[in-house]
Formats: C-alpha cells, sequence, structure tokens
C-alpha cells in the first residue's frame, strides 16, 4: 500500500547533522515547507566566526532559499532549533541533561555533517567523515525513539568495483584501525602511509566514506540505519528555486570557472554519462526513505540501501553537459571574465598539460608579475594552484565509466501517495535538460557570483572584446612560434618565402624569414 510521507513526519522530531552544508540546508527548508506539521527540526551548529549558533541560525533562515517559507509559512521557521554541539567532538560537546532531553524527542535522524573536501588529508577526513559517524552512532543509541537513522554517504566510494549495487561490501582495512592510527601518528607519518591505505581510492574523502559505511553496517543490528548513495550533486532542478546554489563544487563550478575564462582544459571524457542528480530530487527521495524505513513493520535482514541517482532515468554525457554551459555562457556572458572564455575538454593527458602550461599558468604569472610592478597583492598562481588541486580530484570522477544500479531508488515513486508523488519527485524523464542547464550556470551566477542579471548587456559587450583580444593573442603567438621555426631551418624559410607579399608585412614572421634570406 501507497504511504503517506507528511503522516508520518507530523508532529515528530527531527535531528540533523550537517545542517548548515549544502544539502542540510535543503532538507531544512523542503522539510518545513511541504511538512509544515512537523515536529521542531534540531539542526547541530558550532559557533563560527565570533557568531554564536542563535545568530549563525538566523542568518541562514535569512537567505533566498528560505523566501517561500518567509512569504507563505513564516510561523513554521520556529520550529528550526539551533543545537550547540560538533560531530568532532564526543557526545557532540552535549551535557548529559542535553542528550537525555534529545533521548525522549527525536523520532528522525539525518546524519548529513562530513567534509566534502576531496583533496584534504587522511586526518581531516577520517576525523569528521569516519569518526563523525562513530560519534553520531553512540548518540543514535540513546536516543529512545528513534524510528530511522538515515546516513548520508556517497556513491563513489568504491571506486574498485566497475559496477556498484545497493549493497556494502569490504572496506580495505578496518575502520577502527585508522581512527586509532590517525589519533597517535603525527601529519608527516599519515602522509608515508596515506598512499598504501588508499589503494583504489583516488583521495581520503571517498576512502573515509567508505569506512563511514562500515561503521552503520556494525550498528545495523543496534539502530533503524539506512544508507543513501547520492552520486555527483547539482544545483537544484526546481525546489526551493530552479538552479540554486551555494558553492562552486563539482560540475557547475567547472561551467562557471570556464564562463569566467579561469578554466581552459580539463581532463574528461565527453562521452560518458554524467552521473548526477539534482539537489532537491535527492532530498526528496531522503525525506521519502525516512517515511519507508521508519514505518517497516519487520527489521530487513541487511542494511537498506539506496543509490540516488538519475543518469539512467535521462542519460546525458560530460560532453553535453559542458558544450550547453559553453553555449549559453557565451549568449548570456557572466560579468568579467579574465579571458574569453573558450575552454575545452580532452582524454589526452600530454595535450591538457600544454593547455594548462599555456592557458593557465602563464597568464597567472603574466598577471601576478603585473600586480607585483603595480605593488599590489598577488592572487592569481594561488587561485590556479586551487583550480588545479580542484580539478585533479574532479578529473577522476569524469575520465571512468560510473554504473549504479538503483532499483532501491527507482522503487521509491510508486510507493507513494498520488498527490506526495509530485511533492516529492524523483523522476525526472521528462525535464527540459537544457534548461535545467542553463539555470544551473544563472543559479551560480545570482547566489555565487553575486551578480546582477540586468547587466548582461554590458557583460556582453566585454565578451566580445575578448573575443577579438583573444584572437589577436592566438595569431601572435602562432606568428612568433612559427617565426622561431623559420629562424631555425632553411626550408621553413623558404616555404614561407613563396608567399612575400603577405609574410613580409607578418609580425615575428616577416622578419624571420625575409631577415635571415639577406
Amino acid at each position: 500500500m501507497a504511504s503517506s510521507v507528511r503522516e508520518f513526519y507530523k508532529e515528530k522530531n527531527v535531528l540533523l547533522t550537517g545542517g548548515t552544508g549544502f544539502m542540510g540546508k535543503v532538507l531544512i527548508e523542503k522539510l518545513l515547507y511541504s511538512i509544515p506539521d512537523i515536529g521542531n527540526i534540531y539542526v547541530l551548529m558550532r559557533p563560527k566566526r565570533g557568531k554564536s549558533v542563535k545568530q549563525r541560525l538566523d542568518e541562514m533562515l535569512r537567505l533566498q532559499l528560505f523566501d517561500r517559507i518567509r512569504n507563505e509559512r513564516p510561523g513554521v521557521l520556529k520550529k528550526v532549533k539551533a543545537l550547540q554541539g560538533d560531530v568532532l567532538f564526543d557526545n557532540f560537546g552535549l551535557s548529559d541533561s542535553d542528550i537525555e532531553n534529545l533521548s525522549k524527542e527525536i523520532s528522525i535522524l539525518f546524519h548529513f555533517a562530513a567534509t566534502l573536501k576531496l583533496e584534504a588529508p587522511l586526518k581531516d577526513n577520517v576525523d569528521m567523515n569516519t569518526c563523525g559517524t562513530l560519534r553520531t552512532v553512540n548518540i543514535a543509541k540513546r536516543l529512545k525513539n528513534l524510528l530511522a537513522f538515515i546516513h548520508l554517504s556517497t556513491a563513489f566510494c568504491y571506486p574498485d568495483y566497475e559496477i556498484l549495487d545497493e549493497k556494502m561490501h569490504a572496506p580495505p582495512v578496518k575502520p577502527e584501525d585508522v581512527m586509532s592510527l590517525v589519533q597517535w601518528m603525527d601529519d608527516k607519518q599519515l602522509a608515508l602511509i596515506t598512499p598504501s591505505l588508499l589503494g583504489p581510492h583516488p583521495n581520503c574523502y571517498t576512502f573515509s566514506k567508505r569506512l563511514a559505511e562500515n561503521i552503520i553496517e556494525q550498528a545495523f543490528d543496534d539502530l533503524p540505519a539506512t544508507i543513501v548513495r547520492p552520486s555527483i550533486v547539482c544545483p537544484s532542478y526546481s525546489e526551493p528555486l530552479p538552479g540554486w546554489v551555494d558553492s562552486l563544487n563539482g560540475p557547475v563550478g567547472v561551467m562557471l570557472g570556464a564562463g569566467k575564462g579561469v578554466i581552459r582544459s580539463m581532463l574528461c571524457d565527453g562521452s560518458l554519462t554524467a552521473q548526477v542528480i539534482p539537489v532537491d530530487t535527492a532530498i526528496n527521495a531522503i525525506i521519502a526513505v525516512g517515511m519507508l524505513e521508519g514505518t517497516r513493520t519487520e527489521k530487513p535482514l541487511v542494511i537498506p540501501i539506496y543509490n540516488a541517482n538519475i543518469g539512467h532515468q535521462k542519460p546525458t554525457t560530460w560532453g553535453e553537459v559542458l558544450q550547453i554551459g559553453k553555449d549559453y555562457g557565451r549568449k548570456y556572458p557572466l560579468a568579467w571574465p579574465l579571458w574569453y572564455p573558450n575552454g575545452d575538454i580532452t582524454t589526452n593527458e600530454t595535450l591538457h598539460y600544454f593547455r594548462r602550461i599555456f592557458y593557465h599558468l602563464v597568464p597567472a604569472y603574466t598577471i601576478d608579475f603585473l600586480l607585483m610592478l603595480l605593488g599590489q597583492k598577488r592572487f592569481m598562481v594561488r587561485i590556479q594552484n586551487r583550480i588545479s588541486q580542484g580539478l585533479e580530484v574532479l578529473q577522476y570522477f569524469t575520465m571512468r565509466p560510473w554504473v549504479f544500479p538503483c532499483p532501491n531508488f527507482d522503487n521509491i515513486q510508486e510507493k507513494l501517495e498520488g498527490e506526495e508523488r509530485k511533492i516529492f519527485n524523483i523522476d525526472l524523464t521528462a525535464v527540459d535538460r537544457v534548461k535545467y542547464l542553463e539555470d544551473c550556470v544563472e543559479g551560480g551566477r545570482i547566489f555565487c557570483f553575486k551578480e546582477d542579471p540586468t547587466k548582461i548587456p554590458y557583460n556582453r559587450t566585454y565578451h566580445n572584446f575578448l573575443y577579438i583580444l583573444d584572437w589577436i593573442v592566438k595569431i601572435l603567438f602562432w606568428l612568433f612560434i612559427l617565426s622561431l621555426l623559420a629562424a631555425w631551418f632553411e626550408p621553413v624559410r623558404d616555404l614561407f618565402s613563396i608567399g612575400e607579399p603577405v609574410i613580409k608585412h607578418l609580425p615575428f614572421l616577416g622578419r624571420a624569414v625575409f631577415d635571415k634570406r639577406m
């Protein structure tokens, strides 16, 4: 029988870790808007940059993300309660009395807290993603009325499997051993052993998330736990705003970086299917999973796992994603790009290496040199180094095929009531992918870069100027290269001398050909 999501969550209290993150904020908004009868939502937060958790919560709820709630249902915002704590501390740093109060109130626990810095060292990833999960499990075991514990993982935590089904696989090492290592080893020692520990994993993030899954599996006998593995999470499709995003991680960061002219080459197989999911689609699935698992009458023999991915619903290649972004960026350019946005993808590492030198590093060092002469602070080389680190991590996921069978995820829709299939929709087979990707670029423009869309005509004028300048620089560059060849090899000079009426007037090349012949 179909079940009601709204009826399940009615008057039930929720505990959320990672509530200030990208997915956490969307979860809070969706719960409040679509389930106004929900109980309180306790959001674990820590003071930051001199702001108390109350100030941080108030600041978060003022985001444009919550506009529709402020306009339509402002009263439900008081249901969000800031809970001062941190997954980096045992018991989240809460007192026994705080935990005792929570143990009577909380019915659903969403564990979203994680570090998403793929390039971060082992200790940081393990402490947050693995140890943080163990600390959350320990809290969950003290919640007397817990109906569902949803652990947010990632679909990319098993890179040694060509096909990742909705089931568990053993970790390469025991989580307990790794957690012990990071406690007593210093950073230098950990850096030495990290490659051997990671094995097939491209970074410490996927490794630490794999260990975290094993911790959840070990706790399954004592907890109503479920694992949800989203693929690459992208800007929202429709809720609460089309294209809403708050960071430049993932494919949208590449499109926007290319639109700003700072990313001009990337290793990517354009023929591969982009395994992505809009954030609101992933959140709809997670909320529905909470109900489906929280209303089970019999505990399953193995831990339930959902691969949250829509790559199979409407297959779109990386090449199509980036081409749509490029075309839209040319029609509606971003403000003040560093150079004309004309980047490209390749699977040839040598070609990418040379492009990186000439298109990324040379301009960066040139700009920093000019800034130094002007007495200004240099920043371009630092930015390019950060971009290169980010691309190196992302390129691992765009250079190989990924297959995520997801029957559990696909079956969610049919288990919902008729109206709730629309409210918590996860079926995007009929979406206009071009419109969605264009909304992603617009979302990045507005929510990340804070640009004014009404200034696009001015952007276009500057964009056209850069287009002409780009061609001039390219022509001069190749004339310079050809002049070097002409200076070194007489057959080259003889070849170009045939076109003397034109060649002799060209910069660099004319002098190299005809001065030598004299």
